[in-house]
């Protein structure tokens, strides 16, 4: 079930992310809109809610006034966040947004040492400091990429620089405070859980969304959008059905990776998509590939499999003391243990 959630995971942002440049590249221009449609299909969970089986009877609810506060918290977070990340998909080429994005791995390696309490080894920060020079490179190397100059005003390609940062940092610190609810208050990690966190912050996220769409005026804009869209009409609101269904069911599987394992787990299961989009985007959208861009990628992945060698030394030295008959804990898993039942598919 982890390697199916990866899967997921790296699918989902993949084609949400092409499908978010498509939608500028199209003809599309409403930031709001772009925002509303990463959380917007969060109405789609109460099917699979509806679906899954109850919780069993011991298990630990919560009550309604300590959730309402943190889903009310984390949805406005995730909200302005998915407003970042839609102004700067517009600023930025798909490529040089998806390798600048990873430098929220390393800005979640902080969270989850300062929140999660997790373990910080030597591999961890080559991981971070790798990964945040591979961004540092393109933000110094961005007078070398042909669409930044040309096709942007001047200082939006910086402008859409910092808001990736930011962003990045945001959704880090996003990241470790779910799992921190899911271990404090909600106290248990069943699929129906997972289901109900996801749906009620993405549901306060795509209210703040149609909030600043009504209230910036760019409501207006969406019939005429639509009309000089590109590829007709059916083509437009059928790429922000897939744009919206693509992102839920990343985060679903992200959840289910934070529950299962941790939240530093799936933001470094978000990470191997990168060398994908920047291929796809050359393939799609025409970007450049640039030598700077090439070896930023290298060094991201470069970092990428610091981590991964982490958690394989991690397993031989479970392995090991599991033979002595010690009880080894995996860094990552460390805080699973301890009797926790497990979950259901």
């Amino acid at each position: 079930m982890v390697l199916l959630d990866m899967l997921v995971v790296l699918c989902g942002q993949t084609v949400g992310t092409l499908l978010g440049r498509y939608y500028y590249n199209s003809g599309g221009n409403s930031k709001w809109m772009a925002t509303l449609t990463i959380s917007g299909g969060s109405p789609l969970l109460a099917i699979l809610l509806l679906l899954t089986p109850r919780d069993p009877a011991g298990e630990p609810r919560p009550a309604a006034a300590k959730m309402v506060p943190i889903y009310l918290g984390l949805g406005t977070l995730i909200g302005f966040d998915n407003l970042m990340y839609s102004y700067a998909l517009q600023y930025l080429p798909v490529s040089t947004f998806a390798l600048v994005a990873a430098t929220q791995l390393a800005f979640n390696s902080v969270t989850s040492r300062l929140i999660n309490a997790q373990r910080f080894t030597a591999l961890i920060a080559n991981s971070v400091v790798v990964l945040t020079f591979s961004a540092a490179l393109l933000g110094v190397g961005s007078s070398s990429d042909g669409t930044s100059a040309a096709d942007l005003p001047r200082g939006k390609y910086t402008l859409g620089f910092i808001l990736t940062l930011s962003a990045s940092a945001v959704f880090a610190l996003i990241l470790s405070l779910i799992e921190v609810t899911f271990e404090k208050a909600i106290r248990g990690r069943t699929l129906r859980w997972v289901l109900r966190v996801q749906m009620c912050t993405n549901f306060v996220a795509a209210t703040v969304a149609v909030c600043g769409l009504l209230a910036s005026g760019e409501w207006r804009m969406i019939p005429g959008e639509m009309a000089a869209f590109e590829d007709g009409r059916a083509r437009y609101v059928a790429t922000l059905v897939g744009t919206a269904v693509s992102w839920q069911a990343m985060s679903v599987a992200t959840l289910r990776l934070i529950t299962r394992v941790s939240s530093l787990f799936a933001n470094v299961t978000g990470t191997v998509s990168l060398p994908l989009v920047p291929v796809f985007a050359v393939v799609l959208f025409g970007d450049r590939m640039t030598g700077i861009k090439a070896v930023a990628m290298l060094m991201a992945v470069w970092g990428f499999l610091s981590y991964v060698y982490q958690h394989y030394l991690d397993g031989r030295r479970a392995a090991a003391m599991g033979g002595q008959g010690g009880a080894a804990e995996c860094c990552v898993c460390k805080a699973r243990t301890g009797g926790e039942a497990a979950l259901p598919a």
